[in-house]
């Protein structure tokens, strides 16, 4: 009998498409947060006034600034992928209910529910082949 999901793992086990996904995959999940990061450093005051109307002390911003840019980068490079991951994900998590937890905005409460999915999958996966942490590994 045909089984559509053994045809599609047969094609993404090969070495060479499973190590393409998985740079792709952690390009795709470190974008945001780059970019998210960096915005944070050209908004400071405006991201601090932000975090503190929502409760959260603007004394940490340093720190997320630091997940979102330095993890991000960690993410896209490869560099000790399961430990930012998973950093990443619980951090999705928090943010989602902590910032996006109003109904109005359901759709970013989504969003960052289906990235701690994706970053949970870097977590059992690890970064593949073309990583740093494969560099170090060897």
């Amino acid at each position: 009998m045909f089984n559509p999901n053994t045809v599609v793992a047969k094609i993404f086990q090969t070495p060479a498409l499973n190590n393409l996904s998985l740079l792709l995959a952690r390009v795709l999940l470190a974008y945001i947060f780059i970019v998210s990061g960096w915005g944070k450093i050209a908004g400071y005051s405006a991201t601090v006034g932000y975090m503190e109307a929502m409760g959260v002390p603007g004394g940490l911003l340093p720190l997320v600034i630091l997940l979102e840019l330095g993890g991000g980068l960690a993410i896209l490079l490869g560099l000790q992928t399961r430990l930012v991951a998973l950093a990443l994900a619980v951090f999705s998590l928090l943010t989602a209910f902590m910032f996006h937890g109003a109904p109005e905005d359901a759709v970013n409460l989504m969003k960052n529910l289906a990235i701690s999915g994706g970053f949970l999958l870097l977590v059992l996966q690890g970064a593949g082949k073309l990583s740093l942490d494969h560099l170090i590994e060897k």
